[in-house]
């Protein structure tokens, strides 16, 4: 038993590659123990990536966790969609770790980024209260008395 723990495992390319015997391309992989050689990356166009993706920055992954945050509050993003269920449980979760992220970055951020953050903050804060506060209670505006 020793001897097959060493060997590794069997790979079998059951393709046919130029009218040759399936059962013929039959090769072992090495043990686990062994060093892979890391197989070469297909070529790569920079410029597919760029039009594709937009490059990732703190702004916008505090935008992207605020709209998740709206989403879960009931927000609707897209007109021709209906209203998410609301999930306020899930909703406080993101406002934590973005409340986290203020923490964790306070005095390295520039001004701009700092200004989004904070505004996010406070939007999201506000919803939140807005939602989890019963009808006419001290959260909403309709339970105020002027005097």
């Amino acid at each position: 038993m020793g001897r097959e723990e060493e060997k590794g495992f069997v790979i079998r390319d059951r393709r046919s590659q130029s009218g040759e015997n399936p059962s013929s391309s039959v090769r072992e992989a090495p043990p686990a123990s062994s060093p892979r050689r890391p197989e070469p990356a297909p070529p790569h166009d920079p410029a597919d990536t760029k039009e594709a993706h937009p490059p990732v920055t703190f702004s916008s992954f505090v935008f992207s966790l605020g709209t998740s945050a709206l989403m879960v509050m009931g927000e609707q993003l897209d007109p021709q969609q209906g209203s998410p269920p609301v999930n306020l449980s899930q909703a406080k979760e993101i406002i934590d770790i973005l409340s986290m992220l203020e923490g964790k970055t306070r005095g390295n951020l520039n001004p701009e980024e700092q200004a989004m953050l904070d505004d996010m903050l406070y939007a999201l804060r506000m919803k939140y209260v807005d939602l989890a506060s019963p009808p006419g209670g001290p959260g909403t505006r309709q339970g105020t008395k002027s005097s």
